[in-house]
């Protein structure tokens, strides 16, 4: 079994809220009032609630493939991923998403500090589909639907 020192998993828990080099998931949800949540802004394809429920949806099912031994990827892309309205049904769906996604990514940083070997394969993935590789997945999906979000709260004037 392989062994990672402390400050590479540190260093991952950090990567799951980074918001050194860009505004994290915290701050790009903080403070959008609920008639925005919804809107459409001219040039761009999503909502913030239609991105929000992406990065919540995808999050947790990569959290489910790594720690579910019964797994079995069952979505179809891109409809399961992506909710169908762009608004939200109301305040309480908007918290309910923020705070779902808060929960997976705290248990991804969970399973960043405990898996003992971060390297293995996911026994429910394919070839190559490490614990690390989808630790990565998480962030780096993260990061461009975050940054999807700000730049559409941007141009809502809601940023």
């Amino acid at each position: 079994m392989a062994q990672h020192p402390d400050a590479l998993r540190a260093y991952l828990v950090r990567l799951l809220d980074w918001d050194e080099a860009h505004a994290g998931f915290d701050k790009a949800v903080a403070g959008l009032a609920a008639g925005k949540r919804g809107a459409c802004a001219q040039g761009f394809e999503h909502s913030p609630w239609q991105l929000l429920e992406h990065l919540r949806i995808a999050q947790s099912d990569i959290l489910d493939f790594c720690v579910n031994p019964s797994y079995v990827h069952s979505r179809t892309w891109p409809d399961d991923y992506w909710p169908k309205s762009p608004e939200p049904a109301d305040a309480a769906a908007w918290d309910a998403s923020v705070a779902a996604y808060r929960a997976d990514r705290d248990e991804m940083k969970r399973l960043a500090n405990t898996q003992p070997d971060l390297l293995a394969l996911v026994p429910t993935g394919t070839a190559g589909q490490s614990y690390l590789r989808a630790i990565f997945l998480v962030v780096d999906h993260a990061a461009y639907h975050i940054g999807q979000l700000v730049a559409v709260r941007r141009a809502l004037g809601a940023w």
